[in-house]
């Protein structure tokens, strides 16, 4: 799929947190649009996709001037009391043009230089490691929370056939943990996965969350219904797992290869700290 990328002034960077993400200060989104286009993303069902005339996922929008705003918001916020953000909720803060724009990268030298309370990143991008320079220096200040929805690739490729393979996620997550910073496996949504799961993620991470749509659309799973997602479960013969109880299978498994305390569900998971 090719994506029109557009660069744009934006007007503010920093957007007060509030709903699922409550538990933070602000939201930071370094672009508008997002590439990798997965079928289930609720950003589909939100004013920012349905107000455009273009399929979600063939633009993107780069913020050129977000490094500056950053600086000077960021400094304000500051002055206020704590500073949480949760960067991205609305975006990948990794995709493609990420790799040229450096948009991400700009934001976390601002953020390297005054450091917000905590910084979550969440991606699905094997691009993050590239930034590991800048993430080190946040210390315990920053998570990177990698989504890691099964483990099975032709599941991906069936739900997310433009983002990045799952053996790549998993390289990132172990090189970061490696270099001591602070990460996450995200099973958001839990998509069908093998038996197997559990123990792969066992071996790479110490901490995991695991979501649905069905806990996490902001919606009971009726924003997911309206996209359709259900038809892709239909066609790989996989229904069960489209259920308010299939997250359990995998929960289950978790629990077998983690301590309990370090399996999050849901918003639980996405909390500061």
């Amino acid at each position: 799929m090719q994506t029109e990328v557009n660069h744009k002034s934006a007007k503010t960077l920093l957007t007060k947190a509030s709903g699922f993400l409550e538990g933070y200060t602000h939201t930071l989104n370094p672009y508008t649009g997002c590439a990798f286009a997965c079928s289930y993303c609720y950003v589909r069902q939100m004013p920012v996709a349905l107000f455009r005339t273009e399929s979600w996922g063939t633009w993107v929008d780069v913020k050129a001037n977000a490094a500056a705003l950053l600086e000077n918001e960021l400094a304000k916020a500051k002055r206020k009391g704590p500073v949480t953000i949760f960067m991205s909720s609305a975006t990948d803060p990794y995709q493609p043009s990420e790799y040229k724009e450096r948009i991400t990268r700009s934001l976390l030298e601002v953020m390297s230089v005054q450091p917000p309370d905590f910084l979550f990143v969440q991606t699905r991008s094997p691009l993050v490691k590239r930034d590991a320079d800048l993430l080190a220096l946040l210390g315990d200040r920053v998570r990177v929370s990698m989504t890691v929805e099964t483990d099975r690739e032709e599941v991906r490729r069936a739900f997310t056939p433009s983002a990045p393979p799952i053996p790549a996620r998993l390289g990132a997550l172990r090189e970061l943990a490696a270099r001591g910073i602070p990460v996450q496996a995200t099973i958001a949504p839990a998509l069908p996965s093998s038996e197997q799961f559990a123990e792969r993620l066992a071996g790479i991470v110490e901490r995991v969350c695991i979501d649905d749509y069905f806990m996490g659309d902001g919606s009971g799973g009726r924003r997911t219904a309206r996209i359709g997602v259900r038809a892709i479960y239909d066609a790989l013969e996989l229904s069960d797992w489209y259920s308010p109880d299939a997250y359990k299978r995998v929960h289950e498994q978790l629990l077998r290869h983690f301590p309990q305390e370090r399996v999050l569900v849901s918003q639980q998971g996405f909390l500061p700290g």
